[in-house]
């Protein structure tokens, strides 16, 4: 029947942190791990998540947890998985929980090398699309026209110029046994798949939208409203990839509208109707890929 609210663990294994209010992040996090349980061990690189939740003398993780170097989530979550095996543990799942920038680009060659090797481990991408712990510098998962402190809008150049990297498609591509996409707008089908991932032995990569206020320039309450925005318009979708093949899960009856749902943003504010206009015709050039492509 799958996950729901009501058979969702009540048990708390992230709580007591220091994120900002309306992190999505942080939910990302916690609902991960009331599907994982206490025998998951957690890594998390230099990052929010490492940041807010490893507080001197505070801990705020129920299960065990550790911070790993920025590159190094895949690495010691290979490490960690090795070692528990060779000492004849079996029943734990390495999770790994790293941000845009510690996975798309710092983090891209040791998760690439665990995917090679298969390691039995679960990464997980939480992606609030900048380098947000350190002052909102742009990732490789920043989107077009995106203003930060390192692509700022001014009269000629207004925010980044590049693309959103596809790092679920450049992890399907490795031939991984389990990578899918989710949002924290739509938890059931996030829930369900951390489920479905822990059960897969092999390497599984999920990649999760994730809002964060601060950077976004939105208020504190509309995190969860924007994160189903960000799908709805079409900007984001929801999929699966297993056995060489990609699975959307989300189709909705009609885009809404992209404007409004970028004009919300601090961050968007500054384009034209002719950079929307741009932004469109990206998403529907997408969207002739996936329903190609994909199983629907």
């Amino acid at each position: 029947m799958g996950l729901t609210a009501k058979t969702l663990n009540e048990d708390e294994y992230f709580y007591g942190h220091k994120a900002c209010a309306g992190c999505g992040g942080s939910l990302a996090v916690r609902i991960a791990l009331k599907v994982l349980g206490e025998r998951s061990i957690a890594v998390l690189p230099a990052g929010c998540m490492s940041a807010v939740g490893f507080n001197f003398p505070q801990l705020c993780f129920g299960n065990n947890a550790i911070i790993s170097t920025f590159a190094g989530t895949a690495s010691m979550l290979t490490g960690i998985e090795a070692g528990l095996r060779a000492l004849g543990i079996t029943d734990f799942q390495a999770v790994g929980f790293a941000g845009d920038g510690g996975t798309a680009d710092i983090g891209l060659q040791v998760l690439s090398g665990a995917i090679d090797r298969n390691d039995n481990i679960l990464y997980i991408c939480y992606d609030n699309e900048a380098y947000m712990n350190t002052g909102i510098q742009k990732s490789s998962l920043t989107p077009f026209g995106a203003k930060t402190t390192t692509t700022p809008a001014g009269s000629n150049i207004r925010g980044n110029l590049r693309s959103k990297k596809n790092m679920f498609e450049i992890v399907a591509a490795h031939g991984i046994p389990y990578a899918a996409t989710a949002s924290i707008a739509y938890l059931p089908d996030f829930m369900n798949k951390v489920e479905k991932a822990s059960k897969i032995k092999g390497t599984k990569y999920i990649h999760i939208i994730a809002p964060c206020p601060t950077g976004w320039g939105i208020d504190t309450d509309e995190t969860v409203e924007i994160a189903k925005e960000v799908v709805d318009c079409g900007l984001w979708y929801l999929a699966e990839f297993e056995q060489g093949e990609f699975t959307l899960n989300h189709k909705p009856k009609e885009f809404s509208d992209i404007s409004a749902y970028l004009r919300k943003q601090s961050r968007f504010r500054h384009l034209t109707d002719e950079d929307i206009q741009m932004i469109i015709s990206s998403r529907d050039k997408k969207w002739e890929y996936i329903y190609k492509n994909f199983k629907i």
